[in-house]
């Protein structure tokens, strides 16, 4: 996203965040009584709310001349407000209208990080709910075992990233794989950002959703490669380096590959730690051809 688009993501999710947290005093609360003001406060609202964004991420994703009409710039931000008020009143809930009328009012760089923008606040309304349940190690632990499993099966992979593929085939071959074998949150994070139409590389799509759960529990992401597995004494002592060096909580996700020979290859973000013999030997090797 551009510049005028990231920060347009950032009020719509200082809105989403007021909608989905209690009324905090007696004038706040009375404030919503006066204007009729709802919220999603509870796993179950919030879960819908998830849904219903989702819905209209994929409703903008298959109809661009919408997408354009909600987002043109020529447009003054209270009549797209009201277009959005027109198409959706009748099949959104107050509190979705409302989040989409915000985000609609917003100057978005191209039509389709209006889409994006949909998504990532459905993902975050998503691990609200997961938060509020309690499930947000849970759903980043799914995360991150389905991504593996994914990276992991080539045939997979392919299938889940080709953005010609159906999506309802794609739906059916991921209920095979996580109904009832994942939370309810992950099941519909996966499902939606999956089988969408941009949805990229399928590995890069479930990361990102991993990390999303892992800031919403305040921390980062390391991913460890290693040869052998770590002990919990390791495991803790390479967050507490990792930690103090990035100078923010760490949470490791740890693999276990052979083909690292020895050593650790950490990625944190985009930025690489390669200290496996694997990589050592690769560098003395170009340095003898050279």
């Amino acid at each position: 996203m551009e510049a005028s688009s990231r920060a347009a993501l950032v009020h719509a999710r200082e809105r989403l965040e007021e909608l989905s947290r209690d009324p905090s005093g007696l004038l706040e609360k009375a404030k919503d009584k006066l204007t009729g003001q709802q919220r999603a406060t509870s796993a179950d609202d919030l879960l819908s709310l998830a849904d219903e964004l989702f819905a209209v991420s994929r409703l903008l994703e298959s109809q661009p001349s919408l997408r354009r009409a909600l987002s043109d710039p020529a447009g003054k931000p209270e009549e797209r407000a009201a277009l959005a008020q027109r198409l959706f009143a009748s099949r959104l809930s107050p509190v979705a209208l409302d989040l989409l009328e915000e985000t609609v009012r917003q100057r978005w760089s191209r039509p389709l990080d209006l889409v994006e923008a949909a998504t990532i606040l459905a993902t975050e309304a998503a691990l609200d709910a997961a938060d509020v349940r309690g499930e947000l190690d849970g759903v980043e632990d799914d995360l991150f075992r389905f991504g593996r499993i994914v990276a992991g099966d080539r045939q997979l992979s392919r299938i889940l990233s080709d953005r010609t593929g159906s999506p309802e085939g794609k739906a059916e071959l991921l209920d095979r794989l996580i109904s009832g074998r994942v939370s309810p949150v992950t099941e519909r994070l996966l499902r939606n950002v999956l089988t969408s139409a941009h949805v990229g590389t399928a590995g890069v799509a479930i990361e990102r959703l991993s990390e999303a759960a892992s800031r919403r529990r305040g921390q980062s992401v390391a991913r460890v490669t290693t040869a052998v597995p770590l002990t919990p004494a390791q495991e803790r002592r390479l967050a507490d380096v990792l930690g103090r060096l990035y100078g923010r909580t760490i949470g490791l996700q740890v693999v276990v590959d052979p083909t690292v020979l020895g050593g650790l290859l950490v990625q944190v973000g985009d930025e690489v730690i390669d200290g496996s013999i694997a990589h050592r030997l690769e560098a003395a090797r170009r340095q003898l051809a050279g």
